[in-house]
């Protein structure tokens, strides 16, 4: 495929889950149709279709815009801000993680996945979210568990329970905030917070 044929699919791909957003979050994904969609982004409904199988897999790759895998937030740790230890890496990780959620798009795609979604054909928003869940929380466990194992945290908390414990403070701050976002700033009250939990679970010297 010549470079300039593989630059436009690209582009009309990013056109039309740009539009996803806009009508999802405006109508919600069960009324959006797959007709707005592509009229919204410039395309034809063969277009669409030469992209996306259907409804379920445009809004997958929705999702996919606002995936954070945990090493990628590890790695956009700020320089001057280099983790001392696996608990403050986690800690750092996650403070960046909720910088980018109070972003347009992640507040837009966040909102719609919580507020905007039923369960529609191929579409479970509560599967979804629990899959995320599941791997966000797999991915997290061996860094708490490596801060066990280096004495990092509160005796007689171990690694598995503290990780259960950070998910569900986030999973409530996150849930908390989406219920509506002008209360508070996810990133500074959000950061606190978190700072906060953090000094509650780790050893004190």
């Amino acid at each position: 495929m010549p470079r300039r044929t593989r630059e436009e699919a690209e582009a009309t791909r990013e056109a039309l889950l740009d539009a996803a957003e806009q009508v999802f979050h405006e109508k919600g994904v069960a009324r959006a149709s797959l007709q707005e969609i592509a009229r919204t982004a410039g395309v034809t409904r063969g277009a669409f279709y030469w992209h996306f199988r259907d409804k379920a897999e445009l809004f997958r790759a929705m999702l996919e815009r606002v995936n954070l895998p945990f090493e990628e937030l590890v790695e956009a740790i700020p320089p001057g801000s280099q983790p001392q230890g696996e608990l403050e890496r986690i800690r750092l990780a996650s403070l960046v993680a909720l910088e980018r959620m109070q972003q347009p798009r992640f507040r837009r795609i966040h909102g719609i996945l919580i507020h905007r979604c039923e369960i529609f054909d191929d579409i479970d928003p509560v599967a979804m979210m629990r899959e995320m869940a599941a791997t966000s929380h797999a991915t997290t466990l061996e860094h708490f568990r490596r801060a066990e194992a280096a004495m990092e945290l509160k005796p007689g908390l171990d690694g598995e329970t503290a990780n259960q414990l950070f998910h569900c403070t986030v999973r409530g701050l996150v849930h908390n905030w989406h219920l509506d976002t002008n209360a508070f700033s996810l990133h500074e009250t959000g950061s606190a917070l978190l700072n906060s939990w953090f000094s509650l679970i780790e050893r004190q010297s």
